[in-house]
């Protein structure tokens, strides 16, 4: 794990562990400890508590008073249940960027970031194609312009990352139809075609959705 340099905020705390629990270098049902934590970044503990809280809400901890706390399990059901609800999502997302009158360069800001996402695949950078392509999906949030539905995205955002990036990791199928489908996408949104982008987006990620199920339902049969 990384280590905090300055001054040590419960956000910064937050995001690292957000990292190490969204690349899977802290596993599913993990146990966490403030004291282990602390430890770990070089932190006190108060920062840490107030870090942990911040997981809590996003959904990436869970704590009992029995138990204590622990990473959030990845399950069948979960995943349903997020992709169910970016599906639409992420498609009006994508309807609004191609409708957005922002200015042109934002919008070719997408073409560069595919060029990213082939280099990516190439290189087998899973990490890299990943990064990428949460800034591509973080660009058409804001292009689209409406304030709601960003709002509604992010507080699905972390938990659907967990599942993003292990789908890249897992399928090379899932992976290629990603990049076509992004093409597509990308090109309807500098278009201005919103309907296109609108249908292209769900038609996607229904897709991925569909042909990960039985991946994630094999890795993580303990579903809740």
């Amino acid at each position: 794990m990384d280590t905090i340099i300055g001054r040590a905020i419960p956000e910064h705390v937050a995001q690292l562990l957000t990292n190490e629990i969204i690349f899977g270098r802290l596993a599913p049902n993990a146990r966490l400890t403030e004291e282990e934590v602390a430890a770990t970044y070089g932190v006190s503990r108060s920062p840490v508590r107030e870090g942990l809280r911040l997981l809590e809400r996003d959904g990436l901890v869970r704590r009992s008073a029995r138990k204590g706390i622990w990473v959030s399990p990845l399950s069948l059901r979960d995943f349903d249940e997020v992709y169910q609800i970016r599906v639409g999502l992420e498609a009006l997302a994508a309807e609004g960027a191609a409708q957005s009158d922002a200015a042109a360069a934002a919008k070719l800001a997408l073409v560069s970031i595919l060029d990213r996402l082939k280099t990516a695949e190439d290189q087998s950078d899973i990490p890299a194609l990943f990064r990428a392509d949460v800034e591509a999906s973080d660009l058409i949030y804001k292009l689209s312009g409406n304030a709601t539905l960003q709002r509604l995205l992010l507080s699905l955002e972390k938990q659907a990352l967990r599942y993003r990036f292990f789908t890249y990791s897992e399928s090379t199928k899932a992976v290629k139809m990603s990049l076509g489908g992004s093409r597509k996408i990308f090109a309807c949104i500098y278009g201005g075609k919103a309907k296109e982008a609108h249908d292209l987006t769900a038609a996607l990620i229904g897709d991925i959705w569909l042909t990960m199920r039985p991946v994630i339902a094999a890795a993580f049969p303990e579903s809740e």
